[in-house]
């Protein structure tokens, strides 16, 4: 009975989460309108409208607002989060309070200090409309704009769908606001010419991948440049991409609360836009148009984009940056459709230092492997093809070699052995730790290799674990150690080495192919051949002393070999066999240092 008692404990824990979402009570998404789901929002656009009677308010009115999926009959939504805020603060607290219309497949939240300040859904069913009336406040601020979160699936949800903006009467009317993933005509001008790199350091400053290219004589150069012109400055952007070609203005080296500038092709022209990015989702344009003399270019895939922006600006609230401080600077590129643009395929290259952008010129530097990343491939790589490789080379060839001999009270063979496997168990642990840490969490666009890494890191813990509580050697059970010992460690160094070979093709570490597969396929090879070699001097060697011994008893020959003689001969290693160790171990150096030379100039 009390097993029962304490099972429906546990289930009732495990279903409070899962309830908590589907019946709409999702007041902790109240600030920042993410679902707490375990995934991002979807980089797509939004297929639905959000649409409002009026588009002018007073204090006290009442405002019909409709969530609506953008084609009737083509979709549904299961769940959403609606909330009015101050239009140009999509981060500040929710205006107003809203009313329901429908009960049945809707709910008030309190969010902040208002009660009614959030409608959400009440169970999980499929929706294709729902209306509420938003209640505007006695001290209302001059434009409000409708936000609504919108939940597909459990997995596919999009967040802050841009609403129209609503405007105090007696204010000017807000036009349309557009979104990300709203269609424009071109009006940008084209440029006559590509842009060049002359220049660099001297009269504008630039950001190029690869280091010191041209864009007007590479294809495949990814090129900023940005210039101060009295309280303006002019910006060239260019790359080869599908969509769109971006930079963004940022604090720190994080995604999010960050001021970007878009670049996107549409049809056969480009539009050239300012936007703000809000945490890791979909940008918003800015409200007020805030750039000059655009222009554009479209050649070879390459999409190529020039405006100018003034130093200072009012427009804070919207996102938009001083020019005149320090800035990490992002560039990223990816796919778009009809205007609308899609996650970046690569992972953004970032300034490797702040630059404010009015200062003097220079040649900036970047990477697209951020410093964590680029710690956790070579803490993985020192674990992986140097401690374990060499840490099983010892205790598979030389335990015979060295029997007696002796380190701290303990065969050395075995201290080597266990010192090697203690280090890489350290290092792996702090190398599987890094990109959760940077990540913040699982990465859904990393494929195979976090699960791979995930069993590595499983089975280096269950390793030491095991050997720790080993039998005896002269126990029963030993074999049953043995034979669990080798089939964990050859399950682990397989699957290591499977996801050392995915870790180059990741975005966040995406290394010159096929360079790193080359010398990781020449690693592999190397340590095969040490062990097929070494396997083959130690059989050699035993044939040697059993030959020895039929010869001595065969004939009837007077040769003084003691007993004593013959057991020192066989617990020394052949020259052969320390030769191919000091070789091993400097091939393995040499894998080493040149994956790591690589790893640390991406």
């Amino acid at each position: 009975m009390l097993a029962l008692h304490l099972l429906s404990v546990v289930v009732a824990l495990c279903m409070g989460p899962v309830s908590g979402f589907s019946n709409g009570k999702v007041s902790q998404a109240c600030g920042d309108m993410v679902p707490v789901h375990g995934s991002e929002s979807s980089p797509l656009p939004a297929p639905y409208n959000i649409s409002v009677h009026t588009s002018t308010f007073g204090p006290g009115d009442n405002i019909t607002v409709t969530l609506s999926v953008a084609i009737s009959g083509s979709g549904y939504f299961k769940g959403f989060l609606m909330e009015a805020r101050e239009a140009g603060n999509p981060t500040g607290s929710p205006v107003g309070s809203f009313i329901l219309v429908n009960p049945a497949v809707s709910q008030l939240l309190r969010c902040g200090h208002t009660q009614g300040s959030a409608v959400s859904h009440t169970s999980d069913s499929k929706k294709t409309e729902v209306q509420a009336l938003w209640e505007c406040p006695r001290n209302p601020p001059e434009k409000v704009q409708i936000l609504v979160t919108v939940v597909h699936k459990y997995k596919e949800f999009w967040v802050k769908v841009p609403g129209p903006v609503l405007s105090l009467k007696g204010t000017t009317p807000e036009p349309p606001r557009p979104s990300a993933s709203t269609t424009k005509p071109p009006t940008p001008s084209p440029l006559p010419s590509p842009f060049t790199s002359v220049g660099c350091g001297g009269s504008k400053s630039c950001l190029r991948d690869p280091v010191g290219c041209d864009p007007e004589a590479d294809l495949h150069c990814f090129f900023l440049s940005f210039t101060p012109e009295g309280n303006t400055v002019l910006f060239e952007l260019s790359g080869p991409a599908e969509g769109y070609m971006s930079f963004a203005l940022s604090l720190d080296k994080w995604m999010g609360d960050d001021d970007v500038y878009l670049c996107v092709r549409d049809g056969e022209g480009v539009n050239i836009d300012a936007a703000y990015v809000s945490g890791r989702t979909h940008p918003l344009l800015a409200e007020k148009d805030v750039l000059s003399e655009r222009a554009w270019r479209l050649s070879d895939g390459v999409i190529q984009c020039r405006f100018r922006r003034n130093v200072r600006t009012a427009q804070q609230s919207d996102g938009r940056f001083n020019l005149d401080q320090s800035f990490f600077l992002f560039l990223a590129h990816g796919r778009a459709e009809n205007g609308a643009i899609h996650r970046h395929d690569r992972q953004p290259l970032i300034s490797t230092n702040q630059k404010v952008l009015t200062s003097t010129p220079e040649d900036l530097i970047g990477s697209r492997s951020p410093l964590m990343i680029k710690f956790h491939g070579a803490l993985m790589l020192v674990a992986w093809m140097f401690t374990v490789s060499t840490g099983v080379v010892v205790a598979r060839h030389f335990k015979a070699d060295w029997p007696e001999r002796t380190v701290c009270g303990q065969k050395m063979w075995f201290q080597v052995h266990r010192s090697l496997m203690a280090v890489s168990v350290v290092l792996t642990c702090a190398g599987f730790t890094l990109p959760f840490v940077y990540r913040g969490g699982w990465s859904k666009h990393a494929g195979p290799h976090p699960y791979l890494g995930s069993t590595v890191m499983a089975l280096s813990v269950i390793q030491p674990a095991v050997a720790f509580i080993r039998p005896a050697p002269d126990s029963s059970r030993r074999y049953i150690f043995n034979w669990m010992h080798l089939g964990t460690g050859i399950a682990a160094q397989v699957l290591a080495v499977a996801a050392m070979f995915l870790g180059p093709q990741q975005q966040a570490l995406l290394l010159p192919s096929p360079w790193p597969t080359a010398v990781l396929s020449g690693w592999v090879a190397w340590l095969v051949v040490t062990h097929l070699l070494l396997e083959l001097l130690t059989r050699r060697s035993l044939a040697t002393v059993h030959s020895f011994h039929y010869f001595t008893e065969s004939e009837d020959k007077e040769i003084l070999v003691t007993q004593v003689e013959e057991e020192q001969r066989q617990k020394q290693p052949t020259p052969y066999k320390k030769i191919v160790l000091a070789v091993f171990l400097l091939g393995n150096v040499t894998f080493l240092a040149i994956i790591l030379s690589t790893i640390a100039n991406v």
